[in-house]
């Protein structure tokens, strides 16, 4: 096991339209992709697509949307350790001028405890918060075992004060601030003073507000991607958590401003495609969008 990757699966329907029907009306979309979905999903799809293969502990239904999502995890390589549940969870996304509307349909009433499994070997381990008591029973463990922990901070969960504690990388979204109370900069101190090692904001066409190793705050303005080449920025954040996780495993002596900035060029890659899975970089994709866009 190189890396540990825990959350909620979603299968994503991501459609352009340019009209939304109401009443009895009746439209046709102009394109759509259906993929896996989810926070920490997604990341471990895009660290398997840069050539490190994580675990992945996920909720997983005995349906036909559950049998699709194992089959796209084997296509990867990537072992699901299950955890059930009744029914697969859906997002319906429909991106438009670089924004996002979604409406989900999620199902986290599990029928069982999370399975116990052997860290041996694991590097890294990235939390989207979902599966509140798997997170915080495996990032108690990973802090014991000197393995680094990560977690992307989509949203505030029921426990995620206790599990910061816990947590080297935390890098979280303006929605979590926002829920929060708490403005950017503010987000940093509150996550300095939870423990974590490096904490950020990601703050979308403004970039990444952050604190590196020693503490000191940084900017990393966002990769300067067109406004007619955005097509789908759901699923970036996850992306970008997926591709910092993998440039640790890949090269642990680098800098984090090193792998934050590789991270932003992955999803600036993402963010020019439809849906989760077109969107997931090679390494010589992230390259090229470097060298494109001043960020060799």
């Amino acid at each position: 096991m190189n890396a540990f990757f825990i959350g909620q699966t979603y299968i994503d329907v991501t459609f352009l339209t340019d009209k939304m029907p109401v009443g009895d009306e009746k439209h046709v979309a102009s394109a759509y992709a259906v993929s896996f979905g989810g926070n920490a999903v997604t990341a471990a799809f895009c660290c398997a697509k840069l050539s490190i293969v994580p675990d992945l502990l996920a909720t997983v239904a005995d349906d036909w949307l559950g049998r699709m999502f194992l089959e796209m995890a084997a296509k990867y390589k990537i072992p699901v350790h299950a955890r059930k549940v009744k029914t697969s969870s859906l997002s319906f996304i429909m991106p438009k001028d670089g924004q996002r509307a979604i409406v989900r349909c999620r199902d986290d009433d599990y029928l069982g405890s999370f399975p116990v499994l052997d860290l041996s070997g694991c590097r890294a381990l990235h939390l989207d918060g979902h599966q509140p008591d798997a997170a915080l029973h495996y990032a108690k463990l990973s802090r014991d075992a000197g393995i680094l922990t990560s977690l992307d901070g989509g949203g505030v969960r029921s426990n995620t004060h206790e599990l910061l504690a816990f947590i080297d990388v935390a890098i979280v979204a303006e929605r979590f601030c926002e829920q929060m109370k708490l403005a950017p900069a503010a987000m940093l101190e509150y996550l300095k003073e939870r423990g974590c090692r490096i904490g950020g904001v990601t703050l979308g066409e403004r970039g990444l507000l952050w604190y590196d190793e020693t503490g000191n705050v940084r900017t990393e303005p966002a990769l300067a991607v067109p406004p007619d080449r955005i097509l789908d920025t759901s699923g970036a954040g996850d992306v970008f958590h997926g591709a910092y996780i993998y440039s640790y495993l890949a090269d642990p002596t680098k800098k984090w401003e090193q792998h934050l900035r590789f991270a932003q060029a992955a999803s600036a890659y993402k963010i020019q495609h439809l849906g989760n899975e077109a969107g997931l970089p090679t390494t010589a994709d992230v390259e090229v969008v470097r060298r494109e866009f001043g960020r060799s």
